[in-house]
């Protein structure tokens, strides 16, 4: 990708952008109302009669408006627009317009805000073309500085756009580290466009440049060797302390050339390596130490959630083989017995069977009309085998649901497979009953079968079998707080009643 092709998406730091602007608009109107008079002097030298508002309070507000106004024009529609290239004569033609109009107007506050140099000029005329020519070179580099902002402000977006694959190349280029980059050119910015004051801007240029700097060289470097000392905080905060120690000169030089004082260098670098020192250090220290207990809490729950998901498939596949075993068992005794229409048969239910379990049963959730599905025709096979012995008796009562119910898939049957596993016997007196209906959202599932001794020939005989176990586990699983199962046993009988919330 080239850079046109990411200058032609929008930016997606708008919100950033408008509210560190509006933020610091609103500090500017704020500072008229506390800050004294700074012209104030000049007029009483020179003899003109000075009027606070006139000469000071409303020129200053007419400028950061102005200057307010003509930024969200120009950096939120203007701008974009260009780089899209839509109408591209009529957008033009309306950033020529702003900065005219920003000239004008900043023109005419001046003329107000330097009324006292009037009278060292020949004539008022020679007064207003000084102001007005001051006032557009102002604007002018007003207009360069916000055009320097906006290739800086789209080349990070380029950054942002391809952080994955700079981070891969770059280490230490990361998208955090390119966003907190942004806000700070943003607010620089605009503090230098709002002529907050060089001491202000510098301080504020520094002190979060070097917390920028300091926070995530820490989390790169400082903590991770802190962390191998017996008392990690303090051997980090020493590590600090000497970093900022060793940058009071070279900031105490740079400032120098910002703020053209060296009194007020040294005493901000000083201010900016104590702010590092007590602030930016423990804070950052804190901040590591929350993420790290985070990362190693969402370990834990990785490591548990994989565990629950591998223990529910290891049920799933313990059930299905099961459940076709006894099924082709079924169908085996029936061809046995029986001619080949009823074996037909069989297979025919078999297959709805076999296809209910390759397309859903691996799903989380089905339709409870499929699940019924399914066990109607689970039922209906085991009748196959069952409906020539008058001594076996099966009742169902399972009510057809209307509207969108989901359930787990294969969380009913294992209750009836049991039932006709251990219940049924073709030699002796046996009955099955099998209810289901629902209330609401509640759905009432009871199965009440008799009880047959196994024969000492049969190979199952010791064998408690593996399917209402996994159906607990799962309903814990799945159903934690909403389902209640009681399940009474006793030597001529077995009852369960399932009360699910779906």
């Amino acid at each position: 990708m080239t850079l046109d092709t990411h200058i032609a998406k929008p930016v997606q730091t708008v919100k950033v952008e408008f509210w560190a602007a509006t933020a610091i608009f609103v500090s500017s109107l704020f500072s008229l109302f506390i800050e004294y008079s700074p012209n104030e002097y000049e007029f009483m030298q020179a003899g003109v009669l000075y009027n606070y508002y006139e000469h000071f309070f409303w020129p200053q507000l007419v400028r950061y408006t102005c200057i307010y106004l003509a930024f969200l024009l120009l950096n939120f529609k203007v701008v974009p627009r260009l780089m899209r290239k839509e109408a591209v004569w009529w957008h033009t033609l309306l950033l020529v317009l702003t900065f005219v109009g920003v000239g004008l107007l900043t023109g005419i506050t001046d003329t107000y805000y330097k009324g006292h140099q009037l009278f060292i000029y020949y004539s008022a005329e020679a007064f207003w073309t000084d102001i007005f020519q001051g006032s557009f070179q102002n604007t002018l580099w007003l207009l360069l500085v916000f055009g320097f902002y906006t290739f800086i402000k789209y080349v990070a977006h380029y950054l942002l756009e391809n952080a994955t694959a700079i981070q891969s190349r770059y280490h230490l280029v990361t998208q955090e580290l390119i966003t907190v980059a942004i806000v700070w050119l943003v607010t620089v910015f605009i503090m230098v466009v709002f002529n907050i004051g060089d001491n202000e801007t510098a301080l504020w240029a520094i002190i979060s440049l070097n917390a920028i700097v300091l926070y995530f060289g820490s989390f790169r470097y400082l903590i991770p060797a802190a962390r191998k000392a017996k008392r990690q905080f303090l051997a980090y905060q020493a590590r600090v302390l000497l970093i900022q120690v060793l940058a009071f000169v070279p900031v105490s030089l740079l400032l120098m050339v910002a703020v053209h004082s060296e009194d007020a260098a040294f005493e901000i670098s000083f201010f900016n390596s104590l702010f590092q020192f007590l602030v930016t250090g423990p804070i950052t220290w804190l901040i590591f130490k929350r993420q790290l207990a985070g990362k190693e809490e969402m370990f834990v729950l990785k490591k548990e959630l994989g565990n629950s998901t591998a223990n529910l498939d290891f049920l799933r596949s313990q059930i299905n083989p099961h459940f076709l075993f006894n099924a082709l068992n079924t169908l085996y005794g029936t061809a046995l017995q029986e001619n080949s229409e009823r074996t037909a048969q069989g297979i025919q239910m078999l297959g709805d069977m076999m296809r209910f379990m390759l397309h859903e049963n691996h799903q989380q959730k089905i339709l409870l009309s499929r699940e019924i599905e399914y066990m109607r025709n689970y039922i209906d096979l085991q009748l196959l085998r069952t409906s020539a012995s008058p001594n076996i008796s099966i009742e169902t009562k399972i009510e057809d649901v209307v509207g969108d119910k989901y359930i787990a898939p294969m969380l009913l049957i294992p209750f009836i497979e049991n039932a006709f596993k251990h219940g049924i016997s073709l030699q002796h007196r046996s009955w099955i009953r099998i209810t289901l209906h629902m209330d609401q959202d509640k759905l009432y599932f009871d199965v009440y079968n008799s009880k047959q001794n196994k024969s000492e020939q049969d190979p199952e005989k010791d064998k408690s079998g593996i399917g209402l176990k996994n159906v607990k586990q799962r309903l814990e699983h799945l159903y934690a707080g909403k389902q209640e199962l009681i399940i009474r046993d006793t030597p001529e009988e077995f009852f369960v009643h399932l009360t699910l919330q779906l």
